[in-house]
């Protein structure tokens, strides 16, 4: 067994434009990293154009690089959906092939009111929403009523918002489990993850309580990298979101996910302290969840900025023999239209000993499972991706 460790950072949302289907999506023209560079008059992210960022996509602030410290390219996905769990499950080898149901026009009666029957709250709104205007809109309708405010995305999402300052947080998990085991867990699947949302406070200064957001997603359903490295007998870390994702499999270790991506970098830190061997799988998801969602470019470039300032930190805590990937799992480009996610090609950064040039556009994410296994001296086995190390 290999004493090397390889590092997967992803960048939640900050994708690179010009997916070849962003059609088939509705979403032409979206660029995550070009149009926030554009919009807020450039970003000034030295360490990661050191890296050859500014060679995925044209990014004002962020010039190509004609010799980066290491590999550089993009990565197109195969999978039907332009969603988080299937963008990551691609990475360790699991392509999406038949994307989940969606409700644009909301969940059907017969899941809301047994829903409702079995929490013992009524509903609300019961929409596509995004996640700070729903609150705003039924903030005091929940506080009077005290409903679940249940809302939905363009994503395969059940999203239940409590007010914890008269809705426990226990009772919010305890709703979420039971909307897993209707919509998951009794067979058919009828959602990709079940979401909680906590919140606090009132009118025009309602706060997301992103530390105690859980997700409660689907197990997937055969073997990926992640499987197998672990397999192999290495260790598989899980910083953030990940083991939401993975619904735990694959993982023998998880931090979780502190309140900003900063304290997540902290906890990549204190992940290559402790892991000798092996896989550490971090989700950024501030890019995501507060400023692309959101629709905020400034907020979206400061966080690239931010990001970008931490970048030394994480390369010193590497040794020679270890491998650091920063990509990302899909689009949300703070400047388009709408409030979800865009289909766009992620952009693909490898820093290790002998990794150099060009790796060009792959064809799929779980070239990146295949590249962590292939540096830790794991086979590959039958699944999915190529190699780029």
């Amino acid at each position: 067994m290999s004493g090397q460790r390889a590092v997967v950072i992803v960048l939640d949302g900050l994708g690179a434009g010009d997916a070849p289907d962003a059609a088939a999506f509705g979403d032409e023209g979206a660029n995550t990293l070009s149009n926030t560079a554009e919009a807020v008059g450039g970003v000034n992210a030295p360490n990661l154009q050191r890296l050859g960022l500014g060679n995925t996509t044209a990014i004002k602030g962020i010039p190509p690089n004609g010799s980066p410290d290491g590999a550089w390219g993009v990565a197109e996905e195969k999978s039907a959906a332009k969603a988080t769990l299937a963008g990551h499950w691609e990475m360790m080898g699991l392509i999406v092939r038949d994307a989940l149901p969606t409700y644009p026009a909301g969940f059907p009666e017969d899941i809301t009111s047994r829903f409702a029957g079995e929490t013992g709250r009524g509903v609300l709104g019961n929409k596509p929403a995004s996640g700070t205007e729903i609150l705003e809109e039924l903030g005091e309708e929940q506080r009077k009523s005290g409903g679940w405010i249940l809302y939905t995305s363009a994503d395969s999402v059940f999203q239940i918002a409590a007010n914890t300052e008269f809705i426990p947080l226990e009772e919010l998990y305890a709703a979420c489990e039971k909307a897993h085991r209707m919509l998951i867990g009794e067979g058919e699947i009828k959602v990709e993850r079940i979401i909680a949302r906590p919140y606090h406070g009132g009118p025009g200064n309602y706060e997301r309580e992103h530390e105690n957001r859980h997700d409660y997603g689907i197990t997937p359903p055969s073997e990926t990298y992640l499987d197998r490295i672990k397999a192999a007998g290495h260790e598989t870390v899980a910083v953030g979101k990940i083991r939401d994702i993975f619904d735990g499999r694959g993982l023998t270790r998880h931090l979780p996910a502190p309140p900003d991506d900063s304290a997540k970098v902290d906890a990549v830190l204190e992940a290559l302290t402790e892991t000798e061997s092996g896989f550490v799988f971090a989700n950024l998801v501030d890019f995501d969840a507060k400023f692309g969602h959101r629709r905020d470019p400034a907020g979206m470039a400061r966080n690239i900025e931010s990001f970008d300032g931490r970048l030394p930190e994480i390369r010193a805590a590497m040794s020679d023999g270890d491998l650091l990937i920063i990509t990302a799992d899909h689009g949300n480009d703070p400047t388009f239209r709408g409030t979800d996610h865009t289909r766009e090609r992620v952009p693909l950064l490898a820093v290790g000993s002998g990794i150099s040039g060009e790796v060009g556009i792959r064809d799929g994410f779980s070239d990146i499972g295949a590249s962590v296994a292939a540096w830790l001296g794991v086979e590959r086995g039958g699944l999915p991706g190529k190699s780029f190390v």
